[in-house]
């Protein structure tokens, strides 16, 4: 079988692109998939091998049908993919009691993984590809590069509970006196189990870039502050 056949047969739905595109779609989900697992994220290994696999199938299915019938849309079947992933998103996001809001990478991931299984499913191998490629690149090398460039900016935001809701202002002034302006403060609840009296979400602005680990151990000594965290 020389290239051209190959590739014509590999672009037909046939037991052997059937064979190969679902191979590829568990082993490109899988690969994403354990790059989240590392960093204990609720969709890991076997999550984003499934989305991709899933995704593979339903467009496989509806170039089946296509090829055998003569009818349907060839994307109708994806589009709805595209639209259900939304769901299985949803549910990697949180908000913690601190209001953190964690899983939103996860959760494009897991989209960009469906969209991944579309283009295998579909027999456009080379984007899928290189598509996990960039997937790959995005979450672990420029994960890096964010966090650098965020823990370097003048603009934090802190979840910060205090012992008295007098200590409040006592915390405003003392960050002024360090040159960094209380921009925005949301006063909140306290966890049941937490001794504070009070808690706020802030955002710290300062007058020049300073290291993050840096200022939120500043933040920690300040009198009348039981916990700092940075969200």
């Amino acid at each position: 079988m020389d290239w051209e056949q190959m590739t014509q047969t590999l672009a037909e739905i046939n037991t052997v692109s059937v064979t190969v595109r679902l191979v590829l779609s568990v082993v490109l989900g899988g690969c994403i998939g354990i790059e989240r697992g590392r960093k204990g994220r609720p969709a890991g290994f076997r999550t984003h091998m499934l989305v991709c696999l899933g995704s593979a199938l339903a467009m496989m299915t509806n170039q089946y049908v296509f090829q055998m019938f003569h009818t349907s849309d060839l994307v109708r079947l994806g589009a709805q993919v595209i639209s259900g992933i939304g769901f299985l998103g949803a549910g990697t996001i949180i908000v913690t009691g601190r209001h953190q809001v964690r899983g939103l990478t996860t959760a494009a991931g897991l989209w960009a993984t469906a969209c991944m299984g579309l283009a295998i499913g579909i027999g456009f191998y080379s984007a899928a590809i290189l598509s996990a490629v960039a997937i790959l690149f995005v979450s672990s090398i420029l994960h890096q590069l964010d966090e650098y460039v965020l823990s370097k900016s003048k603009v934090m935001e802190v979840y910060v509970e205090f012992s008295q809701i007098g200590h409040v202002s006592g915390f405003i002034e003392a960050m002024r006196e360090e040159n960094i302006r209380v921009a925005e403060i949301e006063m909140t609840k306290v966890s049941a189990a937490s001794d504070s009296a009070v808690a706020a979400v802030m955002t710290l602005r300062s007058d020049r870039k300073r290291d993050h680990a840096d200022m939120l151990a500043m933040v920690g000594r300040v009198e009348g502050v039981n916990f700092a965290e940075r969200i």
